[in-house]
């Protein structure tokens, strides 16, 4: 292994969330360089398409600090994920822990992947106490039904008009986030539509 440790934060981010940013500056400590890798992750019907879920992680990257940003990397992949962990020259996957009720299926990921390549290791980072009931699921319901997901996701991430100081805009633009606004009754969320069923397709990952 190099001296020089890469590793691969995959997930579909779908939206990113405080959640995911906790994780994203967490791991960029632990290895020298990291890829965020955004699943294309079709089959799950993400309420956010692709550009959308780059722009957002991209915008989370950017309020990082300066060293931790300039070390981290945003690519999407519609690969087996031990082959585009490989093609990165990384060597570590990096996966994120809420609860007991996530670690089944990502012991099970993680055993298939060392099967699938021994030369990988995954490495597990327990969620922050405050981000720990954070999920993307959850934050999208909530949006859908007028909810305010503020609390949830950065300013960055929802696309909201006043962006924090210092935060510099790169290439893709986030979406606007459905949001609640108490001042605005004219503004509401989209007609609601139940979510699909939750697709789990070997190896793109589910997100934190």
């Amino acid at each position: 292994m190099s001296d020089h440790r890469l590793g691969v934060y995959p997930g579909t981010f779908d939206p990113v969330t405080n959640g995911h940013t906790d994780i994203i500056a967490r791991a960029a400590k632990v290895v020298d360089g990291l890829t965020v890798a955004v699943a294309v992750n079709a089959g799950k019907d993400p309420l956010f398409n692709l550009e959308e879920r780059l722009a957002m992680v991209e915008n989370e990257v950017a309020t990082l600090d300066a060293d931790t940003a300039g070390r981290i990397t945003v690519k999407p992949f519609d690969t087996l994920l031990v082959d585009f962990v490989e093609e990165q020259g990384a060597a570590v996957i990096i996966r994120g822990l809420r609860a007991v009720s996530d670690f089944e299926y990502e012991f099970q990921m993680a055993a298939m992947n060392a099967r699938l390549n021994n030369r990988l290791e995954t490495v597990f980072l327990m969620a922050s106490d405050r981000h720990q009931f954070i999920s993307s699921r959850f934050v999208k319901e909530i949006g859908r039904l007028g909810g305010d997901v503020g609390q949830f996701v950065s300013q960055a991430a929802r696309g909201h008009p006043s962006e924090p100081p210092g935060v510099k805009k790169k290439g893709r633009q986030g979406p606007q986030f459905p949001l609640k606004k108490s001042n605005d009754p004219g503004g509401g969320p989209p007609p609601y539509s139940p979510p699909p069923p939750s697709v789990q397709t070997l190896p793109l990952p589910t997100p934190l």
